[in-house]
């Protein structure tokens, strides 16, 4: 194995290692932590597969910068009015797709299993991820998620990042 494979193989887990934490965050309910996730500047997005593929706009969430994140946690949790519920994610596939000094490109699959209050368990959201991953403080953050989900639409509010 040549120093590049190596240095590819050890950046790919620690790719694999920041989606982890990612889902673990949301699933265990500690989204305070979320925004620490993405560099100060960073985009979130979640949209459709339909607009991802025309190049459209037009999202169900979209935060520039880990304050309006930050802001949208602090809305869920004192003037958001929505059902309880929790998410367990599964994520599978991570790729990388690009690494350069100024930082890399990464996809993934994502599945999402809503449980409400009451037990009832459903698949909530099924798509991709496509990331932008830079080092900032010593870890590595995204500077952009833009998540893709498969169907045009979404059973409820969504209140909880995906």
């Amino acid at each position: 194995m040549t120093a590049s494979e190596s240095d590819r193989g050890l950046l790919q887990r620690r790719i694999v290692d920041l989606y982890n934490e990612y889902v673990h965050l949301i699933d265990d309910d500690r989204l305070e932590q979320w925004p620490d996730l993405f560099t100060e500047r960073a985009a979130y997005r979640v949209t459709t597969r339909e607009n991802y593929d025309r190049g459209l706009p037009l999202s169900l969430i979209s935060c520039d910068g880990r304050g309006m994140m930050a802001d949208r946690i602090s809305a869920l949790r004192m003037a958001n009015i929505y059902e309880p519920h929790v998410y367990c994610h599964i994520v599978s596939v991570v790729q990388l797709l690009e690494a350069t000094q100024h930082g890399c490109r990464a996809r993934s699959n994502i599945l999402v299993m809503r449980t409400m209050q009451q037990g009832d368990t459903m698949i909530f959201a099924c798509g991709r991820t496509f990331d932008s991953v830079v080092e900032d403080g010593g870890r590595l953050r995204f500077s952009s998620r833009v998540i893709v989900l498969d169907s045009r639409s979404v059973d409820t509010l969504l209140v909880i990042p995906l």
